[in-house]
């Protein structure tokens, strides 16, 4: 595991899932685009061939994709969502008043909840940074991207059920 990339708790259903997703852009993704471009390179003149340059654009966003589930399979760990104790981690739903408002949210990947209604903040997300680690009833503040400083309450960790 690298040392920079967070550890994202992913579901077996998540995992297998992703994984699918790898496994047909890694070849039948790759192969269509390949003889889309083909096709378009044919047609002649690169300069002016809308058809070359929309199916390039398209490999360059599935080689991303591609790039980002491997990384995220890689690092991530596969299993049940963790049982809360009432501490904000990884995979976990989290009720605070963020800024005067309650929020229900996922603390996690968003691949984690793709077929969930919840919002979902990474770790790495300055709001997920704060609270990470925090305990029901506890209060911080952190800094938002706009440089305004947010107050968190948290008022309820809950085990991630999937649905």
């Amino acid at each position: 595991m690298s040392n920079d990339a967070p550890v994202t708790f992913l579901t077996q259903e998540a995992h297998d899932r992703l994984a699918a997703e790898l496994e047909q852009l890694s070849t039948v993704g790759r192969e269509e685009i390949a003889k889309r471009i083909e096709i378009a390179r044919e047609e002649g003149d690169l300069k002016e061939n809308g058809g070359y340059h929309a199916a390039k654009d398209e490999q360059g966003k599935m080689e991303a994709r591609i790039r980002t589930l491997q990384a995220l399979l890689k690092d991530a760990k596969v299993g049940e969502a963790p049982q809360s104790s009432g501490v904000v981690e990884s995979g976990t739903v989290v009720t605070a008043t963020v800024a005067g408002g309650e929020e229900v949210f996922l603390l996690g990947s968003r691949e984690i909840a793709a077929d969930s209604e919840l919002d979902v903040y990474s770790e790495a997300s300055p709001l997920g940074a704060a609270i990470l680690g925090l305990k029901e009833g506890e209060k911080t503040t952190y800094q938002a991207p706009n440089g305004r400083s947010i107050a968190v309450e948290i008022i309820k960790v809950e085990t991630y059920s999937g649905q």
